[in-house]
């Protein structure tokens, strides 16, 4: 059985049901500051952080109007995963996610346990992180660039109790490296998979979408945050919490300025920070529509733009000369990526759409910055200038040239032997990071 399109006429009997979701959730990019439990740091206690994890997002938004797109694939996808595109409503979403979530709290995993998300950017794969945090788990993805070889070594490292992936990505078949996983490895109990023709031994996961044994679910407001692995090392998993999630994806949007109601157009994957604050984390916060495109397809790159809807599109800072020759349609701003080290952008005019640097620094912190005026090399080269409090995200540069971070937004901590450390919020911590510059401009992100 496969778990057709929630959105399509053609599946009436898949209309989303709100009753019984959680409160509704502030639609602001700025965290509250009256909220439940809130999170409050010494280094400045103006700054309130809810503790609220993505699926509390989702179902507010589930509440107020489940009507609203919420996640949507590009056309090309039946060619790579042998599935139809889907769309989804927030209502929907929020449904589908309370069945998966539920059917995920029968196995018999501890609360917090970690869970791996092996997807190359589907609409099931938002889902399935989602049901992960409304089981009360910790959501890790894995790249799908991995070798099964690199697989393995990063679900012993992280401690992954359970794996959710679908059987066909290309020519890959992510469900069945799973099983040959498993069998070497007694600490992974679980694999669930997402079909066409899921293998004998792995749950089915459109069949447990598709249960509506037990009614409506509330999804919870706190989430277990995230595990995800530095430059995509097997053996360098981190932790971050739901609260420094949250944080990360509150500093990214005081920059990216997104509308409810918007869409969010990546390209990048959802398999570290930078794609999930980018994207998953971005849409859920203030409500906007996410479409996922994981195999570039320039011709329906071009057909997707042309819908009438403000569109903010996602994509690799490698991709920027590309892009410039895209028509200007109902583009309201370009975000483009990049990894540390690397150059930085010169500052200087918008070009001519609004366009947005996102630089990632391991998995430990995300600046997101305006290209307009001094842009990312002046916020390098003068970190006082940045306009965040402190408590969510500061930066400076240590006498010997590093930068160093603290704040919410950058708490994150070590996995080592399956167990993760604590995160410290209030004290700057080194990065392995330091700024090149010439004429008092930052030019370039170098390794110190």
């Amino acid at each position: 059985m496969e778990f057709e399109n929630p959105v399509s006429a053609a599946q009436p009997s898949l209309e989303p049901s709100t009753a019984g979701w959680g409160p509704a959730a502030d639609r602001r990019p700025l965290p509250r500051t009256a909220a439940r439990e809130p999170v409050r740091s010494p280094a400045a206690a103006e700054v309130v952080l809810p503790r609220v994890g993505l699926c509390a997002l989702l179902a507010g938004t589930a509440r107020l109007d489940p009507a609203r797109l919420a996640f949507s694939d590009a056309a090309p996808k039946r060619g790579w995963s042998d599935r139809p595109p889907m769309t989804w409503t927030y209502g929907t979403a929020a449904e589908i996610v309370g069945r998966l979530g539920r059917a995920l709290r029968t196995w018999r995993l501890p609360p917090g346990s970690r869970i791996g998300l092996w997807f190359p950017g589907s609409t099931e794969g938002l889902i399935a992180h989602l049901a992960v945090e409304a089981a009360g788990h910790v959501p890790c993805p894995l790249p799908a660039s991995w070798t099964e070889a690199q697989a393995a070594a990063g679900i012993q490292a992280a401690g992954l109790s359970a794996v959710l992936t679908q059987t066909h990505v290309g020519a890959g078949r992510p469900a069945e490296a799973m099983c040959r996983i498993a069998a070497g490895y007694f600490g992974l109990r679980y694999l669930a998979a997402f079909g066409p023709a899921v293998p004998d031994g792995v749950i089915n996961l459109d069949a447990l979408a598709l249960d509506r044994a037990g009614g409506a679910v509330a999804l919870p407001e706190t989430g277990g945050g995230l595990v995800s692995f530095v430059a995509g090392d097997p053996a360098r998993p981190v932790h971050r919490t739901g609260d420094a999630l949250l944080a990360a994806v509150a500093a990214h949007l005081v920059s990216a300025r997104i509308e409810p109601g918007d869409r969010i157009l990546t390209l990048l994957p959802p398999s570290d920070l930078r794609g999930i604050v980018t994207g998953l984390g971005a849409a859920l916060a203030v409500g906007a529509d996410l479409e996922t495109m994981p195999v570039f397809d320039g011709g329906a790159l071009i057909e997707s733009l042309a819908h009438p809807r403000p569109t903010h599109l996602v994509a690799p800072a490698f991709l920027e000369g590309a892009l410039d020759a895209l028509p200007a349609t109902t583009l309201r701003s370009v975000v483009l990526a990049r990894r540390a080290p690397g150059p930085v952008p010169p500052p200087g005019p918008d070009p001519a759409r609004p366009v947005l640097d996102v630089l990632a620094f391991d998995e430990d912190a995300i600046l997101s910055v305006r290209r307009k005026g001094p842009g990312l090399a002046g916020a390098l080269t003068e970190p006082g200038h940045r306009a965040l409090p402190p408590a969510l995200f500061d930066l400076r540069r240590e006498p010997d040239g590093r930068l160093a971070f603290r704040g919410q937004a950058c708490a994150t901590a070590l996995v080592q032997r399956g167990e993760a450390g604590a995160s410290e919020a209030d004290e700057f911590r080194a990065s392995r990071f330091r700024v090149d510059r010439f004429a008092g401009t930052g030019i370039a992100v170098t390794e110190a």
